[in-house]
């Protein structure tokens, strides 16, 4: 990748492994769904890191041996991993109840919780244009969580909460920037597997598994772990700040899979604020890339 690319240029190839990309993250979350309306959660988010913390162990480890878990700051790679732990288990709890069209773009506030997080942890200055931003995307999440809607009762709440773990976990990810990006990805899913691990002897639950449903829990990390694996491959093609538009694709995909398999559709409010969040995290993308800011967290959002 030659140094002296120009930011604007966005290859074709690193558009699609991001369209591909999101489209894998909105296929773990239909199957999430799916089995979070069966299961206990922690049993489904076992399920989404132990699949990828078991590929990537069988890939990596005969290669690069204990080099898998080295970093020059473990605890701060287990802090971020046990983050990113927090907010599957908030957004998959969501989904037992949300359609996954609303959940995905409610979540997709997380670039506006980024910048409200970078002014406090990263004593970074909060402008009008950025607080016009926050505002603008607190519009259009209140657009789909709106008084009277179905959807308004504690699963919002969860999916905030989602969105503030990964705020975190993203500002964090600039803290490692460091460490190798195959690292980075690993800490995640060997943290979900050990903390979910410990849990199973205290679920309650008693229904069997069919050969269906034990299918889709084994296989329900494998779209996740090919979408994670497709975003580095795109950020070796191009930078990540223009790759962020493209992960706005994820919100297309969800509805379009809400609908097929759940035959949940938005009703033209909450359409109009999956734009208006769409808008004010593009806008603000735009803005802090032509002022030279770092707000935006150099991972492209996007909702696995």
């Amino acid at each position: 990748m030659s140094s002296q690319r120009h930011a604007s240029h966005v290859p074709v190839s690193a558009v699609l492994l991001i369209v591909g990309a999101v489209l894998c993250f909105s296929l773990a979350d239909a199957i999430a769904k799916y089995l979070a309306e069966r299961y206990p959660v922690p049993l489904v988010v076992l399920g989404r890191h132990g699949v990828q913390a078991a590929v990537m162990t069988v890939w990596l480890a005969p290669r690069v041996g204990w080099g898998i878990v080295r970093s020059a700051q473990p605890l701060l790679q287990v802090a971020r991993g046990t983050i990113l732990v927090g907010s599957s288990l908030f957004f998959i709890a969501a989904l037992r109840w949300l359609p996954l069209a609303d959940a995905t773009a409610i979540n997709y506030t997380t670039p506006i919780l980024v910048v409200l997080l970078s002014v406090v942890l990263l004593k970074e200055k909060m402008t009008r244009a950025r607080w016009a931003f926050v505002a603008a995307g607190f519009a259009g999440m209140l657009l789909i969580v709106r008084p009277g809607a179905s959807i308004l009762h504690g699963a919002a709440l969860l999916v905030l909460g989602a969105a503030g773990c990964y705020a975190f976990y993203q500002v964090l990810t600039r803290k490692l920037r460091g460490d190798d990006p195959l690292v980075t990805l690993f800490y995640p899913a060997l943290c979900g597997t050990v903390m979910m691990a410990a849990l199973l002897p205290f679920l309650d639950y008693r229904a069997a598994m069919s050969w269906t449903d034990l299918t889709l829990l084994a296989l329900f990390g494998a779209p996740a772990t090919l979408g994670h694996f497709m975003f580095i491959r795109a950020f070796q093609r191009a930078p990540a700040s223009a790759l962020t538009p493209f992960t706005y694709a994820q919100l297309v995909w969800a509805v379009l899979l809400g609908w097929l398999v759940f035959g949940n559709f938005p009703d033209a409010y909450s359409l109009a604020g999956m734009g208006v969040i769409a808008a004010s995290g593009l806008t603000l993308a735009w803005h802090e890339r032509r002022q030279g800011r770092r707000a935006v967290p150099e991972e492209p959002t996007a909702v696995d």
